[in-house]
């Protein structure tokens, strides 16, 4: 995906993989003060699970992408997938949730999958056509939005067959971090 994006966008980065089961690991602090190397402003993380949000004046985020990877490559000696969104893109994350008029959905059981790219109807329906059991999936765009009524921890959603019929990767985020991150993100917004 390429943006163009006007005056400093305040962007939320969610990097794959990072200090899970003990892979991967990099301290969030690092990871801030990696940011300020690459001259992006005001780095705020969130949690240990690789978020950290920040304004920028570089324009295309692909570009920037590639540039977080290669300093973390450079700096923690691995390379994870870096999923970007625009405070504006995160809005829309939120404002598109298909289970938001829905009783009873609990904010911990869902989670927003953001995708590199966005896979195209073709894909979308090789995906919807995955038999998942009690969980939901819902494709809006670039994020899959699953419902897990039972909990994650048991679930045996078939995420790496969804993902190869998507033919893109993409990180998870569970609902409470995903507006979390937008109230952080909207705050450095609201501050210019």
């Amino acid at each position: 995906m390429v943006y163009t994006l006007s005056a400093m966008p305040v962007i939320i980065c969610m990097l794959r993989g990072v200090n899970v089961g003990g892979h991967n690991m990099i301290k969030m602090e690092a990871l801030k003060a990696l940011c300020v190397s690459l001259k992006l402003k005001d780095p705020q993380t969130y949690v240990q699970s690789g978020n950290v949000i920040f304004k920028t004046e570089e324009k295309e985020l692909a570009k920037l992408a590639k540039r977080i990877q290669d300093a973390i490559e450079g700096k923690i000696g691995f390379r994870p997938n870096v999923m970007l969104r625009t405070a504006a893109e995160m809005r829309s994350v939120v404002a598109r949730n298909p289970f938001a008029k829905r009783s009873g959905i609990e904010p911990g059981k869902l989670l927003v999958n953001f995708l590199a790219s966005d896979p195209g109807n073709d894909a979308r329906e090789k995906a919807l056509a995955i038999k998942i059991g009690p969980e939901e999936l819902h494709l809006v765009g670039c994020e899959a939005y699953i419902y897990f009524p039972n909990g994650q921890g048991r679930s045996k959603l078939p995420w790496a067959a969804i993902e190869r019929a998507l033919g893109t990767s993409g990180t998870g985020r569970n609902w409470n971090s995903v507006t979390k991150m937008l109230e952080i993100a909207e705050k450095m917004v609201a501050r210019g």
